[in-house]
């Protein structure tokens, strides 16, 4: 229900701001992206919350009335008849409605975001040590469920938001689109309070963050105190610490520096960008027609699939094999097949580059031809379905680019002795009175045609004799079903990676850092998102495929270097090195306090004999005793 809400606020959330807010597309874009962003660094905020205070449960408890009211508040917000006061369809204070969008998307942030690892570090707290297959399990349904609600979500939020809704006037319904959201994540809510019985809460210990932070700093002054060779190195560079803190905060220190430094190389795992290679292609899967945003959702389809197969029949075979397939082989095993993805979409991108037509300069092709052309006699041109994805040009205008999105661009040239209305009927069948013309044509994905209404047009049975089509742009040929393999490989990736990367963060993460780390590996999805754009940007290759190229180059050298650092990394167990610790530091504190007795008995001893030897000869060396006996 939670990631119901999250993937479908979200993805009608562009269109909210495009259509209802009327933001420009660069704008809409930014704030979309900085509200990602922002979902993607509070986990850091929620882990410190939870580790440190309120612990796990509770911060869940009140993040998510947190997220719950965000989400409530951005539907209010979409509802245009709260400020519609003369009636027309159009909200008279539009800063209204963008300040409690703005209030509700940065409550939803913060819930969101400080949630985020909350829950499954919760839900490993559940397994004892001796259940790890079970907690394994656990990890694989968790991700399972996530995708679950991020495949429906992306599916019926757009329906819920096309249906018409209003007071007065009737629009898109924008406030159903968030309202069904909203009210799944208040029903996850109840459902999670209800079961509060049957968890295991372990308790927060206290301000963890601050004094890792604190142990870490003293730990690098300290050693830069002493970094004359006179004075004896130590096994680890936290070691330094050890005159201030005590040798447990120290290991769980290093437990967590030691996975954070495997981290490092992992966010170049995250983000692909190949919506924008369906625009170019053809989406038409017979009784299906699949629009390029649409194949996103083969991913969720996938793991769903995948993650059972790899749990139930993959991990077991290669078990079988005795084959030690530990959890960062499986994470290397997954950046390789995300590498070998991003191959497999280069080598479709240049099929697709071959089809794509190449266009004239400003000064040659067309030119003449429109000049003469645009003293033809005018046409009106009315859509008559919006849903639709066809562009007219009542003008004739010259084409300087595909169409985008697997839109067409059609034109129309008036040779008829008067102006000619024309009414776009998609798939539609009525009876049509006599002085229309029927004319049917199939576009395709992503053509561009000119219509030319011959001065020998008639209306009538005949009348499409008079009608010739100049195709401009052919329609996309390659076959959207060839992203499936890569969409393939990518998903088995992020099966084998993100899975086990959970399980790994959680298991490796000492007893009071486990949200912290979970925080951490949400923050290479964020990282890996900004690279992702970074490197896009920078790179300013002149075409797609080579920039896939280089994010499969970059993903194989992250892939060496993370199988090097890998190979060196030494498995621990949190909760046995904890527990000796824990022995240790009794025996080490009565030790402490016998030195402390031992110090004040010498003293009070050294201080009677004072008093009482006066007149004896061998006072001084009595006192000589005692004060050696002091120091030591």
């Amino acid at each position: 229900c939670e990631r119901f809400s999250y993937y479908g606020m979200r993805a009608v959330l562009v269109l909210y701001f495009k259509y209802f807010l009327r933001w420009d597309d660069d704008f809409a874009t930014t704030i979309y992206h900085t509200f990602v962003a922002l979902c993607y660094l509070t986990p850091i905020l929620g882990a410190i919350v939870a580790d440190s205070w309120l612990g796990k449960f509770k911060t869940i408890i009140y993040l998510s009335i947190v997220y719950a009211l965000g989400q409530v508040i951005l539907a209010v917000s979409a509802i245009h008849d709260i400020t519609d006061a003369n009636k027309d369809g159009t909200p008279d204070n539009m800063g209204f409605h963008v300040a409690l969008s703005m209030v509700g998307l940065i409550l939803i942030a913060l819930g969101t975001g400080g949630i985020k690892p909350c829950v499954a570090a919760f839900g490993g707290d559940q397994f004892g040590d001796h259940q790890e297959k079970q907690r394994s399990t656990f990890f694989s349904i968790f991700y399972l469920s996530i995708n679950a609600g991020s495949l429906l979500s992306t599916v019926i939020t757009p329906i819920l938001r096309a249906q018409e809704c209003g007071i007065h006037t009737q629009q898109k319904c924008y406030p159903l689109a968030f309202g069904v959201p909203a009210a799944l994540m208040v029903v996850a809510l109840i459902v999670f309070i209800v079961g509060s019985g049957m968890y295991n809460k372990t308790a927060p210990q206290g301000n963890i963050m601050v004094k890792v932070c604190r142990c870490i700093g003293f730990a690098i002054k300290n050693r830069f105190r002493h970094r004359s060779s006179q004075y004896p190195k130590r096994a680890h560079w936290m070691d330094w610490a050890e005159e201030k803190y005590d040798k447990l905060l120290i290991a769980q220190v290093k437990m967590v520096l030691k996975v954070l430094f495997l981290y490092i190389p992992l966010p170049m795992f995250w983000g692909s960008r190949w919506t924008l290679q369906a625009t170019t292609m053809n989406g038409d899967f017979g009784i299906l027609i699949i629009q390029p945003d649409q194949m996103q959702t083969v991913n969720p389809i996938l793991i769903l699939i995948l993650v059972p197969i790899m749990d139930s029949i993959i991990y077991p075979l290669i078990a079988k094999c005795k084959l030690n397939f530990t959890p960062l082989k499986r994470m290397t095993v997954g950046m390789f097949f995300a590498a070998l993805a991003f191959v497999a979409a280069a080598l479709v991108q240049i099929q697709i580059d071959q089809t794509l037509p190449k266009f004239p300069s400003s000064n040659e092709g067309q030119a003449k031809f429109i000049n003469m052309m645009n003293k033809s006699l005018p046409i009106k041109a009315v859509q008559r379905r919006g849903g639709s994805k066809v562009s007219f040009c009542p003008q004739f205008k010259d084409i300087t680019s595909k169409p985008e999105q697997g839109a067409n661009a059609i034109r129309f040239l008036n040779g008829f002795a008067s102006t000619v209305n024309v009414t776009v009927l998609i798939q539609e069948k009525i009876l049509f009175p006599k002085w229309l013309c029927v004319y049917n044509q199939k576009f395709g994905f992503g053509s561009s045609y000119t219509y030319i209404i011959t001065p020998t047009f008639a209306f009538g049975p005949n009348c499409q004799e008079g009608i010739r089509p100049v195709l401009d742009i052919r329609p996309n040929s390659i076959h959207m079903a060839w992203q499936i393999p890569q969409y393939f490989l990518i998903t088995a990736g992020e099966v084998v990676f993100s899975v086990t990367g959970l399980e790994f963060s959680y298991s490796q993460a000492p007893s009071n850092m486990k949200s912290v780390l979970q925080a951490g590996w949400l923050l290479t999805v964020a990282v890996g998102n900004i690279i992702v754009l970074i490197v896009a940007e920078a790179a300013t290759l002149p075409d797609q495929w080579a920039e896939y190229i280089l994010f499969a180059s970059l993903l194989v050298l992250v892939c060496i270097i993370f199988a090097i650092m890998a190979y060196f990394y030494t498995y621990i167990d949190p909760t046995k090195i904890e527990a000796q610790f824990a022995q240790k530091e009794p025996d080490e504190k009565q030790k402490r306090k016998s030195l402390e007795m031992a110090r004040k008995d010498s003293v009070e001893h050294y201080k009677g004999d004072r008093r009482s030897s006066d007149s004896s000869s061998d006072s001084s060396s009595d006192e000589d005793d005692v004060i050696q006996q002091s120091k030591m």
